[in-house]
C-alpha cells in the first residue's frame, strides 16, 4: 500500500483498484465536473473512483496511464524551420516579396528581360533580416529557458503566499505545489495532469491568445507605410503611362524605387531585436521576460500593485527584541529568548520556531548545557510547545511556547497579570504585531512524568515579518519615476498598516471588504474606483480582490502591474498589463504571468522599469527614423519622376536600403536615457514628425536634383565639372546624397535635444562611419552598368557632404517645433533633457486642457503619495521619541535626561 505527502498529492498516480473484476474506470463513464470528489463520503469516493485503501496493480495503474495520460503538462515544441519562414511572413515583407516579384514578372517586357540582379538583392535583404530576427529571439529565448530551468520551488504556500502554514484535516482537499511542513496525511488522488487544479489554470492560460499592443503599433505604422506607398504608386501610374506616355520598362523601375526604398523592411527586424537584447539583458538583472512585448508595457506602468510577503517583506517571521515585554524580574529580554528558543525544536522547524531560534547568537544555544528529556510538539489543541530538560546540575526543569491565552492558563498569576498581558497585546496587535507567550517551569520531583511546580510567566515575544531592508528606498524611487507602489496582501489591515509605516508608504489602507461598498467609515464618500486610485493598499485580499483592483485601475486608464506567486493569482497576473510572477511563485503562476523575477524582493522590478524605457526609447527612436524615411524616398523620388522624368535606379535604391539597415540594426545597443516618467506609444506624435521630417528631406533632395541639372550653381561655386548631361552621374550624386541624408537622420531621431550634443553609441558611430565610406567609395569610384552608375570623383563627394552637413543642421530645429505643435513644450524639453515625445498629441485648446487636467491629476496621485510617506515617516520617529521617553520614565530617570531623549 502507497501512501503521498501533501506536496506530492494531486500529481502522484496511485489510485487503486478494490476490486480487480470492476471495470475500468474512463472519460466516459465518469464525469469529474458533476461529482464533487471534496465534499462527498471518502467511501463513495472509492467508489466512484474504482479504488480503495489497498491501491492499484502495477497493471492497472498502467492502464490508467493509457487512458488518463502521464501525469504532466503537454509541452509546447516549436518548429524552428516555421519560426525562421515566419519572419517573412508580415505585411511588410509581403511588400518586398511583391517588388521580388515584380522584378522578374512584371519588369520582364519592354524588349528587356527580367531584373534578376533586383531580384536577388530583395531576397538577400529578406533572408538577412529574418536570419537576424531569427538567431536573436532564439538565442534570447534559450537564455530565458536555462533561467527557468534554474528556478526551484520553495516550501511557501502556492496559495495564500503567506508566512505561517496552513492546517489540513480529513477530508480537506489539498493541491499539488504545497510543502508538507509537520505530520503526516494518507490521501486519495482525484486528479493527475491537465485534470488537475493546476493543470486546468495552466491550460487556460496556454490556450489564451492575445494580440499584444506592440504587434498592434507595428500593424499600424506598417499600415501607413504601405499606404503612402501605395498612394505615390498610384499618381505615378496615372502620370507616367496615360499622360507622359513613359516607356513600360522605365515605369516599372520607378515603381520599384518607391517599393524597395519606401517600405522599412528592416523594422521587424530592428525592434525584435531590440526586444531580444532587453530580454537578454532584464535576465541578467534577474527577470526573465516570458513574453518580449512586455517590455513596451512595462516602460509605460504607472501602478504597481504588489504582494506584501515576500517582495516588500523577507517572508520570515522574526522577534522584534526592542519591544519584547518582560513579567519577571529575575529575568531579563535574553533570558525569555533562551526559554523560547528551548521549547523550539531543532530540526523540522516551522516559521515560529525559525524566527525564536534565529534571535540567538548561535542557534546551538537552544541545547547548550542541557540533556531534552521530553517534548510537546506544537498541536492545534494545545497551542504550544513545550520540552522538559535536566540542566548542568542536574535539575529538571519546563519551558513552553505559544498562544497567549494558552500559555496564561497555565500560570499561577493568572488573575493578577491577566490585564497587562491582554493590554499588551491588544498593543501589539494595533501595530499588526502577533503575540507569542513565553513560560517557565521548575520540576522538584525530577520526573518527565512529574506535573511540577507552579509555572511562570515570563513575557511576551512580538512577531512580525519585517521590510526588506531595500524595499523602502526602492518604494522612493519607484515614486520618482512615476510608479505608485500599492500594497495588496492577504494579511490583517493592522500588519498592512505597520509594514506601510515601517517602509514609508503610507497608511492610507483599507480592507479588501471595501471593495464591495460594505466598510462605510472615513472614506464613505469615495466611490470605489476613487478609493482604489487613492490607496495605498489592500489587506485581507484574495486572488478574486486582486483580480477586481487590477480591472479598476486599467479602467481608470492605468496601466498596471501586478505581483504574484499562486495558482489562484493566474487570473489577476493574467489580467494586469505586467503579470510578474516572484521568485518563489509556483509553476502556475510563471505561466501566467508576463515577467518572471529570479531574485526577491522590489528593486529587480524597479529595475526592470529603468531598463524597460531605455529598450522602449530605441524602438520609439527607431520607428520615428522608419516614417520619416518612407516619406522622403516616395515623395522625393515621385517628384523627381514625375516632374523631370528622372529615372532612377531600383538597384542603387537597395544598395541604399542595405546599408540603411546595416547601420540602424545597431540602434539596438545605442546610448539612450530611460525616461523618468511612464512613457507609452503616440502614434499621431510619430507620423506627424516622421511627415514633417520627412517632407523636409525629400525637398532637400528634389532642390540637390534642380541644382545639378538646371543651373550651374555648383560648378561655378565649387569648381566641379558639369555632370547634368550625364544621366550616370547624377544618379551616383542623388545616390551619395539620399544614403548621406538618410543615414544622419537616426541622430536626429534618437535624441531629445541638440543631436550633435548627445553622444551615441559607439557601435552606432562606427556603423555609421562603415556605411558611409562605402556609400562615398561607391559614388566615387563604381562603374556598374546594370545600376546606372559612374563614378564622380573626390571633389564632388567633398561638395554633396557639404551640402547634406548644411541641410543636416536644421532638422534639429524641425524636430522642435514639430515637438512644441504638438505639445506645446519642447523647448523646455531641450533644456531639462527629459525624453522626446513623452506627451500625446494635442489638436486644439480643449484637448489640450483635458489633458492638463489629467495630468494634474496623476501628479497629485503621486505627490500625495509622497506626502503620505513623509507623515510615515515622521511618525516612526515620533513613536520613537515617544518609545524612548516611556521608558526613561519606567527606568525612573531624571526629568532632565528624559528631555534629552529627544534628540535620539
Amino acid at each position: 500500500m502507497a501512501f503521498v505527502s501533501i506536496c506530492e498529492l494531486e500529481w502522484a498516480v496511485y489510485n487503486m483498484a478494490e476490486e480487480l473484476d470492476k471495470p475500468l474506470l474512463d472519460p466516459e463513464n465518469f464525469n469529474r465536473e458533476g461529482i464533487d470528489l471534496e465534499r462527498i463520503p471518502l467511501e463513495e469516493v472509492f467508489e466512484q473512483l474504482r479504488t480503495s485503501r489497498r491501491g492499484l496493480s502495477s497493471d492497472d495503474a498502467e492502464a490508467r496511464i493509457e487512458i488518463f495520460g502521464p501525469n504532466k503538462l503537454e509541452e509546447k515544441k516549436e518548429n524552428k524551420i516555421l519560426k525562421f519562414l515566419s519572419f517573412m511572413w508580415n505585411p511588410l515583407s509581403w511588400v518586398m516579396e511583391a517588388a521580388a516579384l515584380m522584378a522578374i514578372i512584371l519588369a520582364n517586357g519592354g524588349g528587356e528581360g527580367p531584373d534578376w540582379q533586383d531580384f536577388i538583392g530583395i531576397i538577400c535583404l529578406l533572408v538577412i533580416n529574418s536570419t537576424i530576427s531569427f538567431i536573436e529571439e532564439n538565442n534570447a529565448g534559450n537564455a530565458a529557458a536555462a533561467l527557468m530551468a534554474r528556478l526551484a520551488p520553495k516550501t511557501k504556500s502556492a496559495l495564500t503566499g503567506e508566512s505561517l502554514p496552513v492546517t489540513k484535516r480529513t477530508g480537506n482537499e489539498v493541491f499539488s505545489g504545497s510543502t508538507c511542513k509537520h505530520g503526516e496525511i494518507e490521501a486519495v488522488v482525484i486528479a493527475t495532469g491537465v485534470h488537475s487544479f493546476f493543470g486546468k489554470a495552466a491550460y487556460l492560460v496556454d490556450s489564451t491568445e492575445v494580440v499584444g499592443h506592440f504587434q498592434k503599433v507595428l500593424t499600424s505604422i506598417g499600415n501607413f507605410c504601405i499606404c503612402s506607398i501605395a498612394i505615390g504608386m498610384i499618381f505615378e501610374i496615372i502620370i507616367m503611362f496615360p499622360v507622359e506616355h513613359r516607356s513600360y520598362r522605365d515605369g516599372i523601375n520607378n515603381l520599384l524605387v518607391l517599393l524597395i526604398g519606401g517600405i522599412p523592411i528592416a523594422m521587424p527586424t530592428v525592434l525584435s531585436v531590440t526586444l531580444a537584447i532587453g530580454s537578454h539583458r532584464l535576465s541578467q538583472q534577474g527577470a526573465i521576460t516570458k513574453r518580449m512585448t512586455a517590455i513596451e508595457e512595462m516602460a509605460g506602468m504607472d501602478v504597481l500593485c504588489s504582494d506584501k510577503t515576500g517582495t516588500l517583506t523577507l517572508n520570515r517571521l522574526t522577534v522584534d527584541r526592542n519591544l519584547i515585554e518582560v513579567f519577571n524580574r529575575n529575568m531579563d529580554k535574553d533570558t525569555v529568548v533562551l526559554l523560547a528558543a528551548r521549547a523550539a525544536r531543532l530540526e523540522n522547524q516551522d516559521a515560529i520556531d525559525t524566527a525564536v531560534v534565529n534571535m540567538l547568537a548561535d542557534p546551538k544555544e537552544a541545547r547548550a548545557n542541557i540533556t531534552e528529556v521530553h517534548f510537546l510538539p506544537f498541536n492545534p489543541v494545545d497551542k504550544r510547545t513545550a520540552i522538559t530538560y535536566i540542566d548542568f546540575d542536574g535539575n529538571f526543569h519546563r519551558a513552553s511556547k505559544g498562544a497567549p491565552e494558552q500559555i496564561l492558563d497555565l500560570c499561577q498569576e493568572k488573575d493578577q497579570i491577566a490585564k497587562k498581558v491582554h493590554t499588551i497585546i491588544d498593543k501589539f496587535a494595533e501595530r499588526g504585531l502577533r503575540s507569542l507567550a513565553v513560560a517557565y517551569q521548575e520540576i522538584p520531583e525530577k520526573s518527565k512524568d512529574s506535573p511540577g511546580g507552579p509555572w511562570t510567566f515570563c513575557g511576551l515575544l512580538p512577531l512580525f515579518d519585517p521590510p526588506r531592508h531595500d524595499s523602502a528606498e526602492t518604494i522612493r524611487r519607484a515614486l520618482n519615476l512615476g510608479v505608485c507602489v500599492k500594497m495588496i496582501t492577504g494579511d490583517q489591515l493592522a500588519i498592512a498598516k505597520e509594514t506601510g509605516r515601517r517602509l514609508g508608504m503610507g497608511t492610507n489602507m483599507y480592507p479588501s471588504s471595501s471593495l464591495l461598498g460594505r466598510e462605510k467609515e472615513e472614506h464613505e464618500a469615495l466611490p470605489i474606483d476613487e478609493l482604489v486610485e487613492m490607496a495605498d493598499g489592500f489587506a485581507g485580499v484574495y486572488p478574486e480582490h486582486k483580480y477586481e483592483i487590477v480591472k479598476i485601475l486599467q479602467e481608470k486608464q492605468h496601466v498596471v502591474g501586478m505581483t504574484g506567486d499562486g495558482v489562484n493569482d493566474a487570473p489577476a497576473l493574467k489580467k494586469a498589463d505586467i503579470g510578474i510572477a516572484v521568485s518563489d511563485a509556483t509553476d502556475a503562476a510563471r505561466s501566467a504571468a508576463d515577467l518572471v523575477l529570479t531574485e526577491p524582493g522590489l528593486s529587480v522590478i524597479i529595475s526592470a522599469v529603468l531598463t524597460s524605457r531605455a529598450i522602449f526609447q530605441r524602438m520609439k527612436n527607431y520607428t520615428i527614423y522608419a516614417v520619416s524615411i518612407t516619406i522622403r524616398i516616395v515623395l522625393g523620388f515621385a517628384l523627381l519622376a514625375l516632374i523631370w522624368e528622372y529615372d532612377f535606379p531600383p538597384f542603387m535604391v537597395l544598395i541604399i536600403a542595405i546599408l540603411n539597415d546595416g547601420t540602424i540594426m545597431t540602434i539596438s545597443k545605442d546610448r539612450v536615457k530611460p525616461s523618468p516618467t511612464p512613457d507609452s506609444w503616440k502614434l499621431p506624435e510619430i507620423f506627424a514628425t516622421g511627415i514633417v521630417i520627412g517632407t523636409y528631406l525629400a525637398l532637400v533632395t528634389v532642390l540637390f536634383y534642380w541644382a545639378i541639372v538646371e543651373t550651374t550653381f555648383f560648378e561655378s561655386h565649387f569648381h566641379v565639372s558639369s555632370i547634368s548631361s550625364d544621366s550616370e552621374k547624377v544618379s551616383s550624386a542623388v545616390y551619395l546624397q539620399v544614403s548621406i541624408i538618410s543615414q544622419a537622420l537616426i541622430f536626429v531621431t534618437r535624441s531629445r535635444g541638440w543631436s550633435f550634443l548627445e553622444r551615441p553609441g559607439v557601435l552606432l558611430m562606427c556603423a555609421f562611419v562603415i556605411a558611409q565610406l562605402v556609400a562615398t567609395i561607391i559614388a566615387v569610384y563604381a562603374y556598374i552598368s546594370f545600376g546606372k552608375i559612374r563614378g564622380i570623383g573626390w571633389r564632388w563627394a567633398g561638395v554633396i557632404w557639404l551640402y547634406s552637413i548644411i541641410f543636416y543642421v536644421p532638422l534639429d530645429i524641425i524636430k522642435f517645433t514639430v515637438r512644441y505643435g504638438l505639445s506645446g513644450e519642447a523647448w523646455k524639453l531641450i533644456f531639462e533633457r527629459k525624453t522626446a515625445f513623452t506627451y500625446k498629441k494635442d489638436y486644439g485648446k480643449e484637448e489640450r486642457a483635458a489633458k492638463e487636467e489629467n495630468g494634474r491629476g496623476s501628479s497629485l496621485i503621486a505627490e500625495k503619495a509622497r506626502r503620505r510617506a513623509e507623515i510615515a515617516r515622521l511618525g516612526e520617529i515620533h513613536s520613537l521619541r515617544g518609545h524612548v521617553q516611556s521608558v526613561l520614565r519606567l527606568k525612573n530617570f531624571d526629568q532632565n535626561l528624559i528631555q534629552s531623549a529627544h534628540t535620539v
